[in-house]
């Protein structure tokens, strides 16, 4: 199965209201505080070969992003990953699924604008959706910037941040890109538009400091800890578009996909290196030894 599938191609669960139900069900109306201004968090987790790695910081940072957006998180992060659990017993076992839990508000507040906390909704949805295969993906830089935690709710995992990085994404698309670098405010690489970043010089290793403007990834934080309990320096930082167009390597982390190289950057070609491998090697031992 693509990892393209749509929803009605691939198999899906959703918890709400209390009950298990197959497939997608229809949750939003047009009369929604989320349908019409966007008060949506989720978080996302994997499960794959027996393991869902760090769920638990999952189903806890989602509960975070639904307080930074002026929600109501209503189920304890011990109970979403207690669902989890039960939810997977629906699957076969064979494929990969992607875990979401999410919260939006169904009523506004004053003068309709800010979400009516009393109001949230959670629901979990389970589907497949098979790892992706780590060939690599080519990047160039965004003419798009990430928002300042003054401009936008960049604290949460919010759907209505997801908009730019996806006007992004189609950019590069248009010049032959996968994917594309994405610069904060003041210039600097914050992430790609689906993932955390990091380079490779000298057999050290680089990755932007978090700075408000983009979410410090679980997937990142773990991977920055098996490397340094390695023996891997990995320094945390300012860098810039031209820092990474000198790499060594660079390879990107997020929950979808895990650890992923960038094979170009620009019209500069790049191969899977050897830190890279060993940052990926290191993540799965973490994941399959539930570590």
């Amino acid at each position: 199965m693509s990892s393209h599938a749509t929803a009605a191609d691939r198999r899906t669960v959703t918890f709400v209201d209390g009950v298990w139900h197959d497939g997608s069900p229809a949750l939003i109306g047009p009369q929604s505080h989320a349908f019409w201004l966007g008060s949506t968090v989720f978080d996302g987790a994997r499960w794959f070969e027996g393991v869902a790695p760090d769920l638990d910081r999952h189903c806890a940072r989602v509960n975070h992003s639904a307080t930074a957006l002026g929600l109501k998180p209503t189920v304890a992060a011990d109970e979403i990953a207690r669902l989890v659990g039960e939810g997977l017993q629906r699957f076969s076992g064979e494929t990969a699924v992607y875990i979401r839990p999410m919260y939006w508000a169904e009523n506004g507040g004053y003068m309709s604008v800010p979400a009516d906390p009393e109001s949230t909704r959670f629901a979990l949805c389970l589907y497949e959706t098979p790892m992706i295969a780590p060939a690599g993906f080519s990047v160039t830089v965004s003419p798009f910037r990430r928002p300042t935690p003054e401009t936008m709710p960049t604290l949460a995992k919010s759907g209505c941040l997801y908009p730019n990085n996806g006007r992004a994404i189609l950019e590069a698309r248009s010049r032959g890109f996968e994917n594309a670098l994405v610069l904060d405010m003041l210039g600097n690489v914050a992430e790609t538009g689906t993932s955390n970043i990091f380079f490779v010089k000298n057999g050290m290793v680089y990755t932007p400091v978090p700075n408000g403007c983009f979410l410090n990834g679980i997937t990142r934080q773990r991977v920055i800890g098996l490397l340094r309990a390695a023996g891997r320096e990995v320094v945390e930082k300012s860098l810039s578009v031209a820092e990474f167009l000198d790499a060594d390597e660079i390879f990107s982390t997020g929950n979808h996909s895990k650890v992923v190289p960038v094979n170009r950057i620009e019209g500069r070609e790049l191969q899977p290196g050897p830190v890279y491998r060993e940052a990926r090697e290191a993540y799965m031992a973490f994941a399959k030894g539930g570590a």
